[in-house]
């Protein structure tokens, strides 16, 4: 059976909320079905029916599995010129100058899916700013889904993906080639790390940031949800930190404490001071 019975998609429902806080809507059933049914495939079993039962009774693969295939991973390379943008003329500048002292940044790109944003991030650091290369760099990606986190740590790319906003420049100056991938450069990839994490679980204690990116992601979350991960995330932020939403996301209406600062025809968001 290939279809999905009102009980499994229930069930699913309550999974995906209770393990990442995804709010799987009544009319999904077809984004269920689609991405299951190659799960379903690989596992070897006959029905979305048969993976349902594998998570009732706690089945770690399965459970690793469905989060993996519902989970969405779209990224490419600096996805969105206008982020890019002030990056590049403002907030980097700004966090040079306010980390001169100190000689380090800390970036965590969070839901990074295969790393594409924090290696645009590491380009941009490398290729514009060259007073930060004997700084210590802590540039971290973190993901809910284990697969997308092993392929960031791979560092290595389709042509499929390359191809989505790889600057040709770019591709010279940092990638090798590797039969019918392309490998990221290793002096790149030292600077990088990428972990599991878990957005809408309690954050576990790590250090505070000069810079998060959370884009595209408060979207596929409850107003509950989106107020804790904020809340969060200011907290994990140094004060005058850059917090990066996607463009249909905003911390208006749910936490306080952050400056929204348009520039470059985007908005970010900075840490208050107090």
């Amino acid at each position: 059976m290939t279809t999905t019975t009102a009980e499994d998609f229930q069930y699913l429902q309550w999974f995906l909320f209770d393990r990442s806080a995804i709010v799987l809507a009544e009319e999904k059933q077809y984004l269920v079905e689609s991405r299951l049914l190659p799960v379903v495939q690989r596992s070897g079993v006959d029905s979305i029916t048969d993976l349902v039962r594998a998570l009732r009774r706690g089945d770690r693969p399965t459970e690793t599995a469905v989060i993996d295939a519902m989970t969405t991973n779209e990224t490419s390379w600096f996805r969105d010129a206008s982020p890019f943008d002030a990056l590049r003329k403002v907030v980097l500048p700004d966090m040079i100058a306010n980390n001169v002292t100190r000689r380090r940044l800390s970036i965590w790109s969070a839901a990074c899916s295969t790393g594409q944003e924090l290696y645009s991030v590491a380009m941009l650091l490398d290729a514009e700013f060259a007073e930060v290369a004997s700084w210590k760099l802590d540039l971290l990606g973190t993901d809910i889904s284990t697969s997308v986190v092993e392929r960031a740590r791979s560092g290595k790319f389709s042509a499929l993906e390359i191809n989505r906003g790889l600057p040709a420049s770019n591709l010279v100056r940092y990638f090798t080639r590797d039969g019918a991938q392309f490998v990221i450069a290793d002096a790149l990839k030292s600077t990088t790390r990428f972990e599991l994490f878990n957005l809408a679980k309690p954050w576990p204690p790590m250090q505070d940031h000069d810079l998060i990116l959370l884009r595209n992601v408060l979207i596929y979350f409850d107003s509950t949800t989106k107020q804790r991960v904020l809340k969060a995330a200011r907290s994990h932020l140094r004060p005058g930190g850059y917090l990066f939403l996607g463009t249909a996301e905003t911390t208006r209406g749910l936490v306080e404490g952050f400056t929204a600062v348009p520039v470059a025809g985007t908005t970010v968001y900075r840490r208050e001071e107090a």
